[in-house]
């Protein structure tokens, strides 16, 4: 196939030497002449280029339809086919570990409701510069895919659990269910008095199924790799410094994919919204109390 340079090319040559004008040169070879006419108009994409390795920079773990959302949020009205093309041509694309998938005959988990009606909660471990391990208890809302803590610590036995919760409760108030897997600390006797003193459901997966908990376990997937394995941790309260950072930045910025590309705050704040029930009257409610009591 001929391209356009080679035809432009064959065109000019033909004009030069026979002193040919444009449409007998094209007609000759049977070219058309909007083929010479034609004048690229295509955008200069340098300024995106830059902006988009930047973001890819900062947040290396994030594909190219993400780093689209920010740049729209930017203010940048660009076509995420666009994006993609200076994706690849950047050589920006996140290499990830095949993993061997298993055909199962699977539940789907019944998806909650409302905000606070239902928590994830689990462990992870990692380690510091000098080798000293620690480990995390991360919590989250399954409906709004909101973080509310992630407690740092060498040591988080059941007591210590049953104290985050709390500290999570006094701004969001008790969840209605926690669902969890069959550690220690979870099957522990003061999780259990916790549970039963403030009305909340345990919910216990089948061991060796963390499908059933898949909504900690997205998470804990998108925390490892974004955070820890992103970080050098020099000491526990740096650990706890960084974490905290980027538990802010999940809620409050990073744009969720199950979220339509909205972050996780900004979501619960819609649904909020949306969900607001509108408060009766009071002389109407008293009315129908009245009534119901008569006609009892």
């Amino acid at each position: 196939m001929v391209t356009t340079t080679a035809k432009r090319a064959v065109v000019g040559f033909l004009q030069e030497s026979y002193e040919l004008s444009q449409r007998r040169a094209c007609a000759a070879l049977g070219f058309l002449r909007s083929t010479c006419r034609y004048l690229c108009r295509r955008r200069d994409n340098a300024k995106l280029r830059e902006r988009l390795k930047e973001l890819a920079q900062k947040r290396p773990r994030f594909g190219y339809r993400r780093l689209w959302v920010l740049l729209r949020r930017e203010r940048i009205a660009v076509n995420h086919k666009r994006v993609h093309r200076l994706y690849r041509e950047e050589g920006l694309q996140v290499r990830r570990r095949r993993r061997k998938r298993i055909s199962a005959v699977r539940n789907p988990l019944v998806a909650p409701s409302r905000p606070n009606e239902r928590w994830s909660i689990d462990f992870m471990r990692d380690t510091l510069g000098d080798a000293r391990t620690f480990r995390t208890f991360n919590v989250v809302d399954d409906l709004t895919r909101e973080c509310p803590a992630i407690e740092v610590a060498k040591s988080i036995p059941g007591a210590r659990v049953t104290r985050v919760l709390d500290q999570i409760a006094t701004e969001r108030g008790y969840p209605s269910r926690l669902v969890m897997d069959n550690g220690p600390e979870f099957i522990s006797q003061a999780l259990d008095e916790w549970a039963y003193r403030h009305g909340v459901e345990l919910h216990f997966i089948t061991p060796g199924r963390p499908v059933e908990n898949a909504y900690i376990e997205s998470f804990n997937g998108k925390f490892r790799d974004e955070c820890l394995n992103e970080h050098w941790f020099s000491t526990l309260d740096d650990a706890r410094r960084t974490i905290e950072d980027w538990r802010r930045d999940y809620n409050e910025e990073r744009p969720h994919s199950a979220l339509g590309g909205l972050p996780p705050r900004e979501y619960a704040a819609q649904f909020a919204n949306l969900r607001a029930p509108s408060a009766p009257s009071g002389p109407q409610t008293l009315e129908v109390n009245s009534s119901s009591r008569l006609s009892q």
